[in-house]
């Protein structure tokens, strides 16, 4: 049975479904889910995360955790974590970025929270050399100082859409379509829900009208309180690395399929989805443990301010031709404007009486 063939016959029995719950079971369903099943990321996949483009930004980002460990006087023992590791492409960087840093591998105990055995697998190849652990969630992470980094993690968490009725809200559901409505007698429609309070949305009264699409993940802020719970008690930082922007306003649900834009309900399953992170969601949850952030600072911003270009020229020296473009490309790719310099935010996270790790303000 498809994946479209179990949620038509779950819809049938018990109703829409909320679009977090569409989302988990196209991303992780244990025999049809993307994440489960299909090779996502890298050249062959259907899109390419900032480590893939270029060594430098997971070296950047490795340094920045050093400097915060540093900083806060290299505690030790330390959880060095990774959430969604892809293929471990960004820890490898990390790790090669960190090895002459005194002290900070003999330290560090290496955590990945990965929900997909199959890139589990790869991980463990990258990673082999360091012997790293797997926990199935942020919350079984040690009670002991934490540096983290989370690069597109929190856009594929599943969302809950809910469209604004007087000071009500009527959530966003996948149902099934009529026979005729669009085209196919199985396929998948959005819908509303009946109006009701939420209370977790009573702040965006104040900033929306009837009609005006918001959304909202829940999972983000469980996640985002485990961690700063452990930064806010034992010390440690974490960068958040993602697009998206301080508030959500709209439908920003959307689809990747053989690397092209697809319809979020054509093929459950087959394509990625993701959706803009909503960062105050995450800071709202540090605050209330106790734990500071940083502002919300553009992608390139925070890699200049890192030092990408003088790492890109100290590269640069040694090449010419075709390796020369690729690298000139890759800093483009990643700091400029029009690419992923402004899409894509950085959020730091850190104990109230340190500073901000580097390349971030409070």
């Amino acid at each position: 049975m498809s994946l479209m063939e179990t949620l038509l016959r779950r819809i049938t029995l018990d109703g829409p479904i909320s679009v977090a719950d569409y989302m988990s079971e196209c991303l992780l369903n244990p025999a049809h889910g993307y994440y489960t099943t299909a090779t996502a990321i890298g050249a062959e996949g259907d899109f390419i995360t900032a480590p893939e483009i270029s060594q430098m930004f997971g070296e950047l980002l490795g340094l920045a955790l050093v400097q915060a460990w540093l900083d806060q006087g290299r505690p030790a023992p330390f959880t060095l974590a990774e959430l969604g590791p892809g293929r471990g492409t960004l820890m490898v960087d990390m790790l090669r970025a960190t090895r002459a840093v005194p002290g900070f591998h003999d330290a560090m105990e290496l955590v990945l929270i990965e929900a997909a055995p199959r890139l589990r697998e790869q991980q463990a190849a990258a990673l082999k050399a360091h012997a790293p652990r797997w926990l199935p969630s942020v919350e079984d992470l040690p009670q002991q100082p934490l540096y983290l980094v989370a690069n597109e993690f929190f856009d594929a968490l599943p969302i809950r859409q809910f469209q604004r009725d007087g000071d009500q809200w009527r959530e966003r559901r996948v149902g099934r379509a009529e026979a005729g409505e669009t085209g196919a007698a199985t396929a998948l429609t959005l819908g509303l829900g009946a109006p009701a309070p939420q209370p977790a949305l009573a702040h965006r009264l104040d900033d929306t009208r009837d009609g005006d699409l918001v959304e909202h993940c829940e999972i983000a802020m469980v996640v985002t309180e485990a961690i700063a719970q452990r930064i806010a008690e034992h010390g440690g930082a974490a960068l958040v690395v993602d697009y998206g922007d301080w508030r959500s306003l709209g439908d920003t649900l959307q689809a990747l399929r053989a690397k092209a834009p697809a319809d979020p309900l054509e093929h459950p399953g087959a394509a990625d989805l993701t959706a803009h992170v909503d960062f105050e969601t995450l800071c709202r949850a540090a605050r209330a443990c106790g734990c500071a952030h940083t502002r919300l600072t553009p992608q390139g911003v925070f890699l200049e301010r890192l030092g990408i270009s003088e790492r890109a020229r100290a590269l640069a020296a040694g090449l010419d031709g075709d390796p020369l473009d690729q690298l000139i490309a890759a800093h483009r790719r990643l700091t400029h404007p029009e690419e992923m310099g402004n899409l894509f935010k950085v959020l730091g996270l850190y104990p109230a009486q340190c500073p901000p790790p580097a390349g971030l303000e409070k």
